[in-house]
């Protein structure tokens, strides 16, 4: 199981330093996002970023994958 172990202690380290990351980074606020507001309702559609965290995590994932 220390291949288990390993894979947990790599996912917080990546989870800990996305945390910190977005602490400084405005994620959300892309020009393709759109944010709807009515009276007391406010409907966000984070179109644009959806579709850059796509790439990014595609980008990362084939590299792994490439590696391996």
């Amino acid at each position: 199981m220390t291949g288990m172990g390993k894979l947990l202690m790599a996912a917080g380290a990546v989870l800990l330093i996305a945390g910190f990351l977005l602490q400084f980074i405005k994620v959300g606020k892309l020009p393709g996002d759109i944010v709807v507001k009515k009276g007391n309702m406010t409907v966000y559609f984070p179109i644009m970023t959806s579709i850059v965290v796509s790439i990014v995590l595609s980008a990362i994932f084939y590299f792994i994958g490439k590696f391996r």
